[in-house]
């Protein structure tokens, strides 16, 4: 059989690798989206490199857009394959396909109101809403740690990678003749003390690893010093400046994180009643309802608090948001505040408005929390020295402060990515492959785990084939 790697191949989003056996069976290890390389972004996505009608099965890691975002359009071009994945991550995708699918077809009528003005041809969204509802027919889902079997060759198990809600390692049994090839992608990898999420745990013995690189040249501050660094940015945006904290976040896992970390802060006396709150995305208000019907992924913590407080994602502060009409109003709102919103790259959905609408005010921060693509507005935004940014096609003057704490983010580090991976003997490992990370993060990873005794490790490039 042979592996080809398609997105997520020496960067960070569009995560797509294609397995085809050598009966021609072809699975799909997860289907994302490309997210934040400028002009280019709406091509990649458009050009998948396959035909979706050839296709058998798309196994998924997680319902974040890069892993799932373009399921739809999948199905838009005659797929009708099964999608396998984890009950909570079908019940995410439901919400968050749709919602991309929203954005795509609002952003499209925006640019079609100029394009209509200056005689340019209209774009069509990569898909609509009937698309990303459609396509859910193809999904089944399974419980962690139970072995599902596709066909008689075929079986997969899910163990939890501690992510995101529903994120799993995907492992694959493919017999071929006699031989029985163990195949490993463990997606996005969480950090070993989730504040909301169980563990990750243990994923099983494999031949062949396909793993991420996110964060393989950093290490993460530790639980403690990321709180209280997060505790004096809103000290002193909201207390000392009297002004407004924006926080681009990613709707699923992130900002239900921060709302935790919020609603801790809050029971402890720590975060003034008369600082509000706003959680400004229907995605997230809809996620946040889908966190509260898995309390069985909750780990400890969450639940001994949840024994005095029934509800850790709600204080009496905070702010649910879903109407348009009261997201606008934030935009008046002169009072300090937190606005959490998204999208976590700043590229699409509301929290833009919200930071077009808030960066020219020295008084105001806006706080990255996550990864951000080199070409994204988030990562803009943190170059050293930057002045002025575009936001809309309308240059705006950089005032407001740019604050970023990367231990918020759902990923391990590159020490935590090798704790995780040490469940298995790396001698038994015949190929690693690292994806999800830029060129310089993998590099640097494949070095540490070269010191660490692992070999045979490749870092692939974009179409590059492998047989297994």
């Amino acid at each position: 059989m042979k592996i080809t790697f398609i997105g997520a191949a020496q960067e960070v989003t569009g995560s797509k690798h294609l397995i085809t056996t050598n009966k021609g069976k072809r699975i799909l290890l997860d289907c994302g989206m490309f997210q934040g390389k400028g002009l280019e972004t709406d091509q990649l996505n458009r050009d998948l490199k396959f035909e979706p009608k050839d296709l058998d099965y798309v196994l998924l890691s997680h319902a974040h857009i890069d892993h799932s975002g373009l399921i739809p359009y999948l199905y838009k071009r005659g797929f009708r394959g099964s999608v396998i994945c984890t009950h909570a991550t079908r019940d995410l995708c439901s919400i968050m396909l749709a919602d991309s699918a929203y954005i795509q077809e609002l952003d499209a009528k925006w640019y079609n109101k100029k394009a209509a003005r200056k005689g340019l041809p209209f774009i069509q969204p990569i898909y609509n809403v009937a698309h990303a509802e459609q396509c859910m027919q193809l999904f089944i889902s399974v419980p962690y740690g139970r072995r599902f079997y596709i066909n008689d060759d075929i079986s997969v198990k899910f163990t939890n990678t501690g992510h995101m809600l529903g994120s799993a390692a995907i492992n694959l049994q493919i017999k071929e003749g006699d031989e029985v090839k163990r195949i490993t992608y463990t997606g996005d990898i969480g950090r070993p003390h989730n504040r909301i999420l169980k563990s990750p745990e243990p994923f099983l013995p494999c031949d062949y690893l396909i793993t991420e690189s996110t964060y393989g040249n950093r290490t993460h501050e530790t639980t403690e010093v990321t709180e209280q660094a997060f505790l004096r940015v809103v000290r002193d945006t909201c207390i000392q400046r009297r002004g407004k904290l924006i926080i681009p976040s990613f709707s699923i896992g992130r900002t239900q994180e921060i709302v935790y970390i919020l609603n801790k802060l809050y029971n402890q006396g720590d975060l003034p009643e008369s600082i509000d709150v706003f959680v400004d995305s229907p995605l997230s208000v809809n996620a946040t309802e889908i966190f509260r019907m898995y309390a069985d992924s909750m780990n400890e913590d969450v639940k001994q608090t949840m024994i005095t407080d029934k509800d850790p994602f709600g204080f009496n502060s905070l702010h649910y948001i879903k109407d348009q009409a009261e997201s606008k109003a934030l935009n008046s709102h002169n009072k300090p505040c937190i606005i959490i919103s998204a999208s976590g790259m700043l590229e699409a959905g509301r929290v833009k408005h919200h930071v077009s609408n808030n960066i020219g005010d020295a008084r105001n921060t806006i706080l990255i929390v996550g990864y951000c693509t080199p070409t994204s507005l988030g990562a803009r935004l943190q170059r050293k020295g930057i002045k002025e940014v575009s936001i809309f096609g309308i240059p705006h003057r950089v005032k407001a402060q740019i604050v970023k704490i990367d231990g918020l983010s759902g990923h391990g580090d590159c020490q935590e990515m090798m704790q995780y991976l040490s469940c298995q003997p790396k001698e038994n490992i015949k190929h690693t492959f690292l994806v999800h990370g830029d060129y310089e993060a993998e590099c640097h990873y494949k070095m540490l785990l070269h010191e660490n005794g692992w070999k045979h490790i490749s870092t692939p490039s974009p179409g590059e084939e492998y047989e297994l």
